[in-house]
């Protein structure tokens, strides 16, 4: 029995989930949330657009999600590789003792199976894991649209915005945008203090 191949499949899952780990990591620090409060002069009436990307870098339950994140898919990594050495270990330990004949062919053929078995196992909770860590990325982003959504719905009450469309760091919807109209600093800040409020129960 090999277990090269089994010991690539667990690499590979642990590869991924370090995939997930660095993909909320490695975006670059945001902006101070101060920067454009002021130069925000839109009026009622006015077609005005948040950035979706500097807003999420921004806001504080995205990354204190972000961070909670982080710290579960790195202990899941480390199982992974531990579950992995533990198997690596028992398939050289059985190989060895097939080569010396030190256990007769009946048990030679009950371990293999039991070996298949658990590498199948494996397997199965890589893949199983790693469908965990893609749906709670994507219900990340969902809490943080979600958020976004009613503090633009609470905000118009008194703002009354004509339109209010996003943009993102990739060609979107919008192409230019003056930034007189740029309200992202402005929805951050108000969407950091409803989440303070939610935090401390007031």
């Amino acid at each position: 029995m090999k277990n090269a191949s089994i010991i690539s499949n667990v690499i590979l899952g642990a590869a991924v989930i370090v995939l997930f780990i660095l993909h909320f990591t490695s975006r670059p620090a945001p902006m101070s949330s101060e920067a454009n409060l002021e130069g925000t002069v839109a009026a009622a009436g006015d077609i005005v657009y948040v950035q979706i990307d500097s807003l999420i870098e921004k806001y504080d339950m995205f990354n204190d999600l972000r961070s909670e994140f982080s710290n579960k898919a790195q202990t899941i990594e480390e199982d992974l590789k531990k579950r992995g050495r533990s198997l690596e270990n028992d398939i050289k330990d059985f190989q060895t003792k097939v080569q010396k004949g030190l256990i007769t062919n009946l048990q030679a053929q009950t371990q293999q199976q039991q070996l298949q078995v658990r590498d199948q196992e494996l397997q199965n909770y890589v893949q199983q894991k790693q469908m965990e860590m893609s749906e709670e990325e994507a219900v990340i982003y969902r809490r943080v649209f979600d958020a976004l959504s009613t503090y633009i719905a609470k905000m118009n009450t008194e703002k009354q915005y004509a339109m209010v469309l996003t943009t993102t760091g990739t060609p979107g919807s919008i192409l230019y945008g003056d930034k007189a109209l740029d309200i992202t600093d402005a929805v951050v800040a108000g969407m950091n203090d409803e989440y303070i409020k939610q935090k401390t129960g007031k």
